[in-house]
């Protein structure tokens, strides 16, 4: 029974942001596109630190690898937005196994570490190659090179509704192939490795590769969403590859839910109107904003559906 449930709630998500498409006004349906690109990346960090148990501050790498991986290629090279896309998931996934074999030599404290320096390595990299990269300036990628070709049917990424059910389609897919891998043996696995390392390891258990294989899948998804945002929205920038877009899938994750597959797209969604319904009456914003998160903390303290499954719906995956 709890297995039908999950499948009618994830398909519902899906079908309810399908349909939302048709009813929201301009400037919301712009809001929700972007809102479920950013959902992916919460997801891709939530795979690690939710399920896993490793705590990165990093994690903003993998986002602009993804990001320039993409967006480089484009600009520079004049390559199609499908063998751009694969190249920035190509690029993130490289650096995330790159990455893994090195971090997880650490643990605890020292793995949040290490993953923060290798971030600001890239980020300084970004200015190193400014010829390229244009630093925080950036880089605004020509809209006649956003357009995938299917077939002799072109489809228009700046267009918005193009652009709005290309970001659901990536978040359908990651939706339900995280869906898959957290309800897998390897799921189970990561889940016993955070909880005891030391025990699932005297079970049998290789918990360095299980490690790295979660930390190579977490980077791919952050990557992709970094590339399809290069894609859907036309710019790509250093700011991207700061400490800020390392903290934000953490507060998002923790918003909506640690170790929940729907937990980062409710976080991501909230924390976004949030901030952008406060700042439009009030300077003042970041104070409401706090305040916000305070009462969030106090009444929800396992964030919005880890709280609900605690309290009353146990069967939430």
């Amino acid at each position: 029974m709890s297995d039908r449930r999950i499948v009618a709630l994830h398909a519902g998500v899906i079908l309810l942001l399908f349909l939302l498409q048709f009813v929201l006004p301009d400037y919301h349906h712009g809001v929700l596109a972007r809102v479920m690109v950013l959902a992916v990346f919460a997801m891709g960090y939530n795979l690690l630190f939710g399920y896993a148990g490793l705590l990165s501050l990093g994690h903003a790498m993998f986002f602009s690898a993804g990001l320039y991986g993409a967006g480089l290629p484009l600009y520079h090279l004049g390559w199609g937005t499908a063998t751009a896309f694969a190249s920035g998931v190509a690029a993130g996934a490289a650096l995330a196994l790159l990455i893994g074999l090195l971090a997880l030599r650490t643990t605890g404290v020292a793995f949040m570490i290490v993953t923060m320096m290798f971030a600001q390595v890239l980020y300084l990299t970004t200015f190193y190659f400014g010829s390229w990269t244009r630093g925080d300036e950036g880089l605004v990628l020509p809209q006649q090179q956003r357009v995938f070709s299917l077939g002799a049917t072109h489809f228009d990424l700046t267009d918005p509704t193009v652009r709005y059910f290309t970001a659901l389609l990536l978040f359908s897919v990651v939706l339900v192939a995280l869906l898959a891998v957290v309800r897998a043996p390897v799921g189970r696995v990561l889940v016993a490795i955070r909880e005891n390392e030391e025990r699932t390891r005297m079970l049998g258990y290789d918990t360095f590769a299980n490690k790295l294989i979660a930390v190579v899948l977490s980077g791919t998804v952050c990557a992709a969403a970094g590339a399809i945002y290069a894609l859907l929205f036309g710019y790509v920038g250093a700011t991207f590859a700061s400490v800020q877009y390392s903290i934000l899938p953490l507060l998002w994750v923790l918003l909506g839910g640690v170790a929940t597959t729907l937990g980062p797209l409710v976080g991501t969604l909230f924390m976004y109107y949030v901030v952008d319904i406060t700042s439009g009456f009030t300077t003042a914003w970041l104070l409401v904003v706090g305040v916000a998160l305070i009462l969030l903390v106090l009444f929800f303290p396992k964030g919005l559906l880890g709280t609900m499954r605690e309290k009353w719906l146990p069967w939430l995956p």
